[in-house]
């Protein structure tokens, strides 16, 4: 979810050597954040996981030290050599979605999927980042790459939390029953996505991407039961992602259906 709308954003910029050279440092900058948040809200007192002891408060102000001098030094070459101020529109942006995402954590349990949900549009605003980097331009499209990556991401956040939510569904109609809300969120995505096509803001093999996901759903609803395993599906929905982020390479830079908005 961090990673793939940076790859995605940066082919779809067609990058020369110097601006690869600034989503490099733009990706030293963004790994950089997204290490020192752990560390961070360990600090702050606002994650599961506190600090026990001296030695460990000492080692977490460490690696919040160490995180934010890479991401800071990254963003101050960016700034000065690159002028790469429209980072400023989008790091205010996710700034005020990572707040929005911690309240709606701390209200309770319910309120988990929306607040992942929210967190994903943090994490793909790397496409919109590393798109106005490449291209050296802030324009339309980089909202339009920063929507897609996150509608893909939401998609398997929402999914995944079915899954979770469906351990002891056995039968296809009990999963269906308890996945209304996620098929509801499909067919409305299905829809945006064809008029994002309709349009032509991407190219239709962007949204080909998106196919194994829609699969991947009607196949579960109507597998045979079997026991949930956390790891085969990390696995299952890492290569999705990795799917989706190669038909951006392909879309861009092997096919003459991209116009530039």
């Amino acid at each position: 979810m961090l990673l793939v709308p940076l790859v995605a954003g940066a082919v779809a910029g067609q990058p020369n050597g110097e601006q690869a050279l600034k989503v490099l440092l733009f990706a030293m900058a963004v790994v950089g954040l997204f290490c020192l948040r752990t560390p961070l809200e360990a600090e702050l007192g606002i994650s599961a996981l506190r600090p026990e002891g001296d030695a460990e408060r000492r080692l977490i102000r460490l690696t919040i030290c160490l995180y934010a001098a890479l991401t800071a030094s990254a963003l101050v070459v960016l700034f000065i050599w690159a002028h790469a101020y429209g980072l400023v529109l989008l790091g205010a942006a996710a700034a005020i979605v990572f707040v929005l995402q911690v309240s709606l954590r701390r209200v309770d349990r319910e309120t988990r999927l929306s607040s992942q949900l929210v967190g994903a549009i943090a994490l793909s605003s790397t496409a919109a980042g590393a798109y106005y980097l490449a291209s050296g331009r802030l324009r339309a499209t980089a909202g339009i790459l920063w929507f897609i990556n996150w509608l893909f991401a939401a998609d398997q956040i929402h999914f995944v939390q079915l899954r979770i939510r469906s351990v002891h569904a056995m039968s296809a109609e009990e999963r269906i029953h308890k996945g209304k809300s996620f098929l509801i969120h499909q067919a409305v995505s299905l829809v945006v996505l064809g008029l994002i096509w309709r349009a032509d803001w991407t190219p239709g093999l962007v949204l080909a991407g998106f196919v194994p996901l829609f699969a991947r759903t009607w196949a579960w609803f109507l597998e045979p039961p079997s026991p949930f395993q956390v790891r085969r599906l990390g696995l299952s929905e890492l290569m999705y992602a990795i799917v989706f982020g190669g038909c951006f390479i392909i879309a861009y830079n092997f096919t003459l259906l991209h116009s530039p908005i």
